[in-house]
């Protein structure tokens, strides 16, 4: 057995899919992680490759012409006024290119709502053979593990499993030792990265460190080993690391390359297989 790496598009955001595919596959990763669903965030690039076509034959041209796979796409949020069917399209495009998984969130505190929300999302994944991947986020409306659990246990989808970021499970002041407590079939794949050990206490700090201030994974002070060790070690890993400051200092390519050796490298010592 050996681990697979792939490339999340918020490591190289400003990087469209084709290009980010090439660069994933000079650098050595296994898959790429493509933010195909459009959130309409500030000075976020709109990749619908359901919407554009050029784009689209391109991203299909390079994912053959380097051998890499997707893995998953994102990011299918749960917000106040959504319409899961807006969704579909790039769920029908992931699946004709191969992917496995559709990386979800939740934004609102309406349980009642996100709840029937979150479940339509599976059922629609479900047609094109995908998994939603449910992932807490501390700033988020679901922002914990037992937020996330209680989705699962409830909406009781064969298709929905958990999605855990080291970045948001060390901020939400998780114990990996619950995560040894959930059904295995849960776990597909995990995001990758590490951040300064304390935990912000003002929320904009703690945004601005999750968007664009992440460290390399064994450079910061969370102990992804602990949790990683805690999950099953069959999944595969998404690397997570935007980084504003080493883009601007490596450029994207060499960034990327650095997040996967250095992820490597501490997988290697703390969780050989």
């Amino acid at each position: 057995m050996s681990r697979k790496y792939s490339l999340a598009h918020l490591t190289v955001l400003q990087v469209p899919p084709p290009e980010m595919i090439y660069i994933a596959s000079m650098a050595g990763y296994d898959y790429v992680s493509l933010r195909t669903i459009y959130m309409g965030l500030p000075g976020e690039p709109n990749y619908e490759l359901s919407k554009n076509k050029e784009m689209l034959k391109q991203t299909r041209r390079a994912l053959s012409d380097t051998g890499l796979k997707l893995l998953d796409i994102e990011l299918a949020r749960v917000f106040d006024g959504m319409d899961p069917r807006a969704f579909e399209p790039a769920m029908a495009v992931a699946a004709e290119l191969g992917g496995r998984h559709v990386l979800s969130s939740i934004w609102t505190d309406n349980r009642d709502y996100y709840l029937e929300k979150f479940a339509q999302i599976c059922d629609l994944a479900k047609g094109y053979g995908l998994t939603v991947d449910l992932e807490f986020v501390p700033i988020a409306g679901v922002k914990d593990l037992k937020g996330t659990i209680d989705v699962l246990e409830t909406v009781n989808r064969d298709n929905a499993g958990i999605m855990i970021d080291t970045h948001h499970f060390q901020r939400s002041g998780e114990n990996p030792e619950e995560l040894k407590k959930l059904p295995r079939s849960w776990f597909n794949f995990a995001h990758l990265c590490d951040a300064p050990g304390p935990i912000p206490t003002d929320n904009e700090e703690m945004t601005r460190i999750l968007r664009e201030a992440r460290e390399y994974v064994g450079e910061g002070g969370i102990n992804v080993a602990e949790i990683l060790g805690a999950m099953p070690r069959e999944i595969n890993y998404s690397i997570e690391l935007p980084n504003l400051e080493k883009v601007r200092e490596l450029g994207y390519a060499e960034h990327a390359r650095r997040c996967l050796v250095t992820a490597k490298a501490y997988m290697d010592q703390h969780l050989p297989l």
